[in-house]
């Protein structure tokens, strides 16, 4: 890669490519955290005009190479086969990025984006923005402080119905546009991501199985799975299991994690997000999202007083302001990046290896 300098702005330029759900999500929190939408992009120049005044933007684009040269920092939000062409693009233009997961749809190439993003120097980070919940900060400092001793077990689920019905569909059924896995990339890799950062371990192996319940969508066959089971074990000695689904009637975005030490058990459930359940052998109790008793980094994320709830977007706006913490040389605590990414990536790579061998895999580490 030929040498490209890169500039610390004080201001928060984007552009956000991709004007869907996630490009809403994202702009909204490029407003929260000051920065501006300099242009957008979508798959159609239609479609990017139509978006404009929802997404906040300065100006649409025709041209994503004039897009990437026209900001700070770009904001990948479009189906996952062509995160890589894009995120490579703007790393090559000297620009930080904030790509939407999974970075890739396969191990390799989310490798390569990793290496450039390290070679560039940019900041490179990836919405795994449950870790923003102030009650999952709140969980890791427990763990990290010992409070509930040896860790020994965990398990959970993360649980979904948008594709329960068989005319239900999105491009991310294609394997083609989103990849081989499509329920744990999705998804699954949000609930590993959340274990291994509050719990502080490492996923070593899994035993995966995989389902479609949909054989056909759209009037086409369908290979990505809709059902996972995956069984797990961990560099610090913990067991565990969690179910990811995207049919689960009644289930819309159903994040679970629990996990046991020698001392206590933690729980959080993302659709309760203002808790935090504690489990003692004498006394069980639910604590409540409060910055005021809460420990110094989940603090910081309550931005609210106890009592008026936090939620989904919040999160976003606080990884995106954290990312332009970043980029102006801080070091924020707990930011996702490419790194993780790549993570997310072995792991996945694991779990489609052990359900097609219907054996135990090991996790490159």
């Amino acid at each position: 890669m030929a040498h490209v300098t890169i500039t610390r702005p004080t201001t928060y330029r984007a552009a956000v490519i991709g004007t869907g759900f996630m490009g809403r999500v994202h702009s909204h929190a490029i407003a929260v955290a000051g920065g501006t939408v300099a242009g957008i992009a979508g798959s159609t120049p239609e479609r990017a005009r139509r978006a404009a005044a929802s997404l906040r933007a300065e100006a649409v684009f025709d041209d994503i190479g004039a897009l990437i040269d026209a900001a700070d920092v770009v904001h990948v939000c479009v189906p996952n086969h062509l995160h890589a062409p894009i995120a490579l693009a703007a790393i090559a233009a000297g620009k930080h990025v904030v790509c939407e997961k999974p970075l890739a749809t396969d191990l390799d190439t989310a490798r390569a984006m990793t290496e450039a993003a390290a070679e560039a120097g940019v900041v490179a980070t990836v919405p795994f923005v449950y870790r923003f919940h102030p009650m999952v900060r709140e969980a890791r400092a427990r763990v990290a402080a010992g409070r509930i001793g040896r860790l020994t077990l965990a398990h959970g689920s993360y649980l979904q119905d948008w594709l329960l019905r068989p005319d239900d569909d999105n491009w991310r059924v294609d394997a083609d546009k989103g990849g081989a896995l499509r329920a744990f990339g999705d998804i699954g890799s949000h609930w590993c991501d959340l274990l291994e950062f509050v719990s502080g371990d490492r996923i070593t192996a899994v035993s995966a199985q995989l389902s479609t319940a949909n054989r056909r969508r759209g009037g086409r066959d369908v290979s990505t799975e809709d059902i996972v089971t995956l069984q797990f074990a961990t560099a610090g000695g913990m067991i565990g299991s969690t179910v990811v689904s995207q049919v689960s009637a009644g289930r819309k975005n159903r994040l679970l994690l629990e996990i046991s030490g020698t001392e206590a058990t933690l729980a959080f459930d993302q659709e309760r997000p203002e808790t935090l359940w504690i489990g003692g052998r004498e006394v069980n109790g639910v604590l409540m999202r409060d910055p005021e008793h809460l420990s110094p980094d989940a603090a910081r994320l309550a931005r609210l007083p106890g009592g008026h709830a936090q939620g989904y977007q919040d999160c976003f706006n606080a990884f995106v302001a954290d990312t332009g913490a970043a980029i102006t040389g801080g070091a924020p605590d707990g930011l996702p990046v490419f790194e993780d990414g790549l993570r997310a990536a072995r792991i996945a790579e694991a779990v489609a290896a052990s359900a097609r061998t219907r054996d135990w895999a090991e996790v490159p580490q």
